[in-house]
């Protein structure tokens, strides 16, 4: 089986909810939140596919989806005269009014691309996690193997595989058993601790592929998901392998990177990971000249540090954090942080240990701990947030582990302030 990049049409699945994240995503698809300070979480997918040479890619959306679609406009240009595309399609309800029922019927509903590219096998990718893949091993692995389908897999501690795919596998790593979120996982054997599962990306060869999503189509009893009904039926049917994500090797990556991969998909997961990002030696490495993490570009000026006066406690400073392009620090202190574009730090006030997204306006005074803030919120002069949970309940969302999350200003509220510019990113 020959590997022909240029043969493999990728479909991205960014068109879930994401409710487990909200209410950073109760006006926006969960694909579409900031990640990092300038970047959304499907440069991540769409950067791992571009680095490896597949530029085939259509991105499947559905609730939510005008942040996200103005986003892949504004970052992923791509040359259509040579073939290469990165194309949003909106749900279009092709086969009858309801949304997509599962992540299988959702390429039933848009196999029109399919017959349109007429490729010789189809990667399925999710738009919502953060890791670094050259798919290019994967799918030479694929290849080796002659299989019909290949699914990503990676170890993990077996009390969090509940919400996995958990696999089974020979010693050849042919896929042998599937439970799709067992109430007991099945350990890998050996280590009792652990449990493989399924990172929920996959390659198959387009023939099959579109026999297996035809038929349970017809199923009334499906619930038309590659996890929860395709996948167990078909291991007994066709060669189906399980690939080692922990084995896959991107250029220019540190050994301590290798089989990093995290699901973002609560509040709490969502800070972990960003907060990982700011630390001296990251696992996750965001500088790293061989694999570019790409997104969109708005030519915004250098990050600006003003205030030196010792005299007054008066001092624009940062430590341990990610500080992005058109920041003012201006004679306040970041501390542990990461501040997306556009952040406005007014003297004498402090941010420790929070995420602050774009254009947003921290008060003079005002002191933030252990927060999100989504995009163009203003923090009042001398405000505390983070410090007395009871209090921020009154206004704000609060987790159980107590990180507070101020969501973004609604544009029609941005509208009659007139302290806002009227530009209604999502």
């Amino acid at each position: 089986m020959a590997l022909d990049l240029n043969q493999t049409l990728v479909m991205v699945l960014a068109g879930g909810r994401g409710s487990r994240l909200e209410p950073l995503t109760s006006i926006r698809a969960k694909p579409a939140v900031t990640f990092g300070g300038k970047y959304r979480i499907i440069d991540f997918v769409l950067s791992n596919l571009v680095n490896s040479g597949l530029f085939k890619i259509k991105i499947l959306t559905q609730f939510k989806s005008n942040s996200l679609n103005k986003h892949l406009h504004d970052a992923w240009h791509m040359n259509r005269a040579y073939g290469q595309y990165v194309d949003p399609v909106p749900a279009q309800m092709a086969t009858g009014e309801r949304w997509y029922q599962g992540t299988a019927d959702a390429i039933y509903q848009n196999l029109n691309l399919v017959y349109d590219e007429d490729p010789v096998r189809l990667a399925v990718f999710g738009g919502d996690h953060i890791y670094k893949m050259d798919v290019r091993e994967k799918l030479a692995y694929h290849c080796e193997k002659e299989s019909d389908v290949t699914i990503s897999a990676i170890p993990v501690p077996i009390d969090q595989a509940t919400s996995f795919g958990v696999i089974e596998v020979d010693e050849d790593w042919r896929i042998i058993g599937w439970e799709e979120k067992p109430a007991n996982p099945k350990p890998i054997p050996g280590n009792p601790e652990m449990a493989l599962a399924s990172m929920g990306n996959y390659v198959f060869e387009t023939e099959p592929l579109v026999k297996m999503i035809v038929e349970d189509h017809h199923n009334p009893k499906s619930s038309h998901d590659f996890g929860k009904d395709i996948i167990p039926k078909i291991i007994d049917t066709h060669k189906v392998f399980a690939y080692d994500f922990s084995s896959n090797h991107v250029p220019g990556q540190p050994d301590r990177e290798k089989g990093y991969w995290r699901d973002v998909g609560t509040i709490a997961a969502f800070y972990e990971a960003n907060m990982d990002l700011r630390s001296v030696s990251p696992v996750f490495d965001l500088y790293n000249p061989e694999w570019h993490i790409r997104t969109a570009n708005f030519h915004n000026p250098p990050a600006k540090f003003v205030f030196d006066q010792e005299w007054e406690m008066r001092r624009g400073t940062a430590y341990d954090s990610l500080i992005s392009d058109g920041c003012i620090i201006s004679g306040g202190v970041v501390r542990n942080s990461i501040l997306s574009p556009g952040v406005f730090v007014h003297s004498y006030s402090e941010i420790h240990d929070s995420i602050v997204m774009h254009d947003v306006e921290i008060g003079r005074g005002a002191k933030i701990r252990r927060a999100i803030i989504d995009k163009y919120a203003k923090i009042p002069d001398g405000e505390t947030i983070g410090f007395d949970l009871e209090k921020d309940r009154e206004n704000y969302f609060v987790t159980e582990e107590g990180i507070v999350v101020i969501a973004k200003v609604a544009p029609e509220d941005r509208w009659h302030d007139p302290s806002y510019s009227h530009s209604f990113q999502e």
